[in-house]
């Protein structure tokens, strides 16, 4: 059976890792320095180099060449032996099947065994996020503090699935995405070596497919050279499913022209030729980002056949930047969605056609200008009167005038509420504002602070008046609950606001528990004697406490 050419052309050298050379070159000095640690984690996308990076590794430490430098030698026989996958003291697991607590009790009981030929036992396990919880907290120990013959290498694509316990226990390396121009370059020397005979084009159509992975460029590669025959452009599209060139071109024309009967007939007629959808859309993706590359001056970027570029020049000219990221948004969701669609290239049609619906759909309402309508006459359509406005004729409308700022009250809660839609204050001689006169308003009062908030109109309906003292009312509430919760999110300052609206003075509010005994009230008290408070100290014996300093 012919050896697969991902495995045949796994590099057995440092030099050989293609496109990490952040994560070799520090392996490499550890090897050398011979400070080589207990436990590595290797995350990254598929076909990046960490499983064949963790077996360069443990092949480093258990050659048997002198010079640490030039570790691994490919040589001696260690290194044959694991090139060959019969070093015993390489064991690579699975995390995948072995998922459960006892796979790792197991591994724990016999890593202390010393190794049978190497100086160090390598554990190296793929996919480890698919390990259990119970399997993690397993290995926690043996992989903080394992013997001093063995060395863990977890491999996974998937780093935010690791427990931060284990993270913390592992020096970490990140592998990424292999850019196209690397593996356009190792795919044409490995075809020569092979005398694999390949059209120039076919190795960036490979490359682009790969999305980073040099493992799944390699497979491709492999896939294309089982004819036997010259690998052509057209003959790689029609075998990975792709587009031509030209097929993503007229679409996009259809695109600039606003003409859906000709895009639409296009995608049909890619996917009836067996294009994948998905792919096709990523195509499409692909493209237009080359066109936003070349808009944003960064043509060194651009990524296209020599006889594209004119016509990405030509689309860029003819596409404003707001409608090329439209447009990116909307078959970018196809690349996402398609696959769940029930109709192939659904997905598609409707990126098309909600580009082509765009500039009706997203019109912008007519802003309105400082020269527009007054602002009195604005909330009239979305705010109701008030009560009393509406057994009026019509409401008296005062002129807003701004009003000084107190040094004694917080300041001022900014409301949206119009003065043109309040009453006109309460008339009452200077300095003779009394509880009663608070009482005959209080229903009022309460409306207006409910038209800015519900949640404080609530809190006061849960309040007795309890007294006026040096233009102070004192609002009393029954648990200490009910009090503290008056006393934030501005609720007192939006009440001290309207009493001031509505009597037109300046009026704090303070807030007391009544149903505590640890405390008076402040001597001479302004009590409405004909109320209900005032009858009830007067004739009936009770007695008004708070409970400010309960604390």
């Amino acid at each position: 059976m012919t050896q697969a050419l991902y495995r045949k052309w796994r590099p057995q050298d440092w030099d050989e890792v293609a496109g990490q050379d952040h994560v070799t070159q520090t392996l490499r000095n550890a090897v050398i320095n011979d400070r080589v640690a207990h436990a590595y984690l290797f995350a990254g996308p598929r076909g990046t180099g960490k499983t064949t990076s963790a077996r360069l590794l443990a092949k480093s430490v258990n050659c048997l060449e002198p010079k640490l430098e030039k570790r691994p030698c490919n040589e001696c026989e260690h290194c044959k032996a694991l090139t060959a996958g019969r070093f015993l003291d390489l064991i690579e697991i699975d995390a995948a099947s072995n998922t459960s607590v006892d796979d790792v009790r197991d591994l724990r009981d016999k890593i202390n065994f010393s190794p049978s030929q190497g100086k160090y036992k390598v554990y190296i396990i793929d996919e480890v996020h698919m390990l259990s919880t119970a399997a993690f907290n397993a290995l926690l120990k043996t992989l903080e503090e394992p013997p001093p013959h063995a060395i863990f290498i977890l491999a996974t694509t998937e780093i935010h699935k690791i427990p931060a316990t284990v993270l913390s226990r592992c020096q970490r390396h990140e592998f990424r995405r292999i850019p196209v121009d690397i593996i356009v370059t190792l795919l044409k020397a490995k075809s020569k070596e092979e005398d694999i005979r390949v059209e120039e084009a076919v190795f960036t159509e490979i490359a682009r497919q790969a999305t980073g992975s040099l493992r799944d460029a390699i497979s491709l590669l492999d896939q294309l050279a089982s004819t036997k025959e010259n690998i052509t452009l057209e003959m790689a599209q029609e075998v990975l499913g792709t587009a031509t060139s030209l097929r993503v071109i007229e679409i996009v024309d259809a695109l600039i022209a606003k003409d859906p009967a000709s895009g639409l007939s296009q995608i049909n007629q890619a996917l009836d030729s067996g294009t994948d959808p998905r792919q096709l859309a990523r195509q499409i993706v692909t493209y237009l980002r080359n066109i936003l590359l070349h808009k944003m001056e960064n043509k060194a970027q651009v990524k296209v056949a020599d006889e594209v570029l004119p016509k990405v020049f030509e689309h860029a000219s003819h596409l404003t930047l707001p409608d090329l990221l439209q447009a990116i948004e909307a078959f970018n969701t196809a690349t996402e969605k398609e696959q769940a669609n029930w109709h192939p290239g659904l997905g598609l049609e409707l990126a098309f056609t909600a580009f082509l619906a765009k500039p009706a759909d997203s019109v912008p309402p007519s802003p309105q200008p400082e020269s527009s309508p007054p602002r009195s006459e604005a909330p009239k359509a979305h705010k109701p009167p008030l009560k009393e406005a509406q057994s009026k004729p019509a409401p008296q409308k005062i002129t807003p005038e701004p009003e000084p700022i107190k040094p004694s009250s917080p300041a001022k809660r900014e409301t949206p509420e119009k003065k043109d839609e309040i009453e006109a204050p309460i008339k009452v001689s200077e300095g003779e504002i009394s509880l009663n006169d608070v009482n005959k308003a209080w229903g009022r009062i309460k409306a207006m602070v409910g038209k800015h908030n519900a949640r404080t109109e609530a809190l006061l309906n849960s309040s007795k008046l309890t007294g006026l003292k040096d233009n102070t009312l004192m609002l009393g509430f029954t648990t200490d609950t009910l009090k503290e919760m008056m006393e934030k999110e501005g609720n007192i300052n939006l009440t001290a606001d309207i009493l001031e609206e509505v009597f037109n003075t300046p009026i704090l509010v303070k807030c007391l528990v009544t149903s505590h005994q640890s405390g008076a009230l402040p001597e001479n008290l302004d009590i409405d004697h004909d109320g209900m408070v005032g009858t009830a100290t007067r004739d009936l014996g009770g007695k008004i406490t708070n409970a400010e300093e309960a604390d």
